[in-house]
């Protein structure tokens, strides 16, 4: 049983019909082009990966190592001070991400979180909730403490599909 022809497929017959006899009127010689097969993924080389390969996957141990070195390289010698913290958590989320995103970890989108706070002897809780695919995506984070502040950072991994 046939199914009848798509309009999109009668006019381009159409025009293509047309055009064929305009050129034949005019004693032009017309080859009558062939539908062309859709392309394959791997005949126009592009692959759509829906997994990191192993070597780039988001691992959360090396990830809190390369945080711990820059938490523990930055921040040796630093006292509290409310007026330059501002700028010293942003340095130290740039620095972390860029770490990472020197590590390989290729298709990933790297969120850097930095919390800097006084040592007064209080108790702070921090949390956080991600919708994410939990084969992919991870995270990593370190604690670092002196006598005058508590830091923590925070990296977020999320592979791009």
């Amino acid at each position: 049983r046939k199914s009848a022809p798509r309009p999109e497929r009668l006019l381009w017959q159409r025009s293509m019909a047309s055009g064929a006899a305009e050129a034949s009127a005019a004693g032009e010689a017309v080859a009558t082009p062939s539908p062309k097969p859709p392309k394959s993924a791997s005949s126009t080389g592009r692959a759509y990966s829906l997994r990191p390969a192993f070597n780039h996957k988001f691992r959360s141990s090396l990830v809190k190592e390369c945080i711990h070195v820059v938490l523990k390289e930055e921040l040796a010698g630093v006292q509290y001070s409310s007026e330059e913290m501002p700028t010293i958590t942003k340095q130290l989320s740039e620095k972390i991400r860029d770490t990472l995103k020197e590590k390989g970890f290729h298709r990933y989108k790297i969120v850097v979180q930095v919390v800097i706070g006084e040592q007064r002897g209080e108790g702070v809780n921090m949390a956080a909730r991600c919708f994410w695919d939990a084969d992919t995506d991870s995270y990593a984070q370190d604690v670092f403490m002196n006598d005058s502040l508590f830091c923590v950072a925070a990296a977020f991994g999320c592979f791009y599909y």
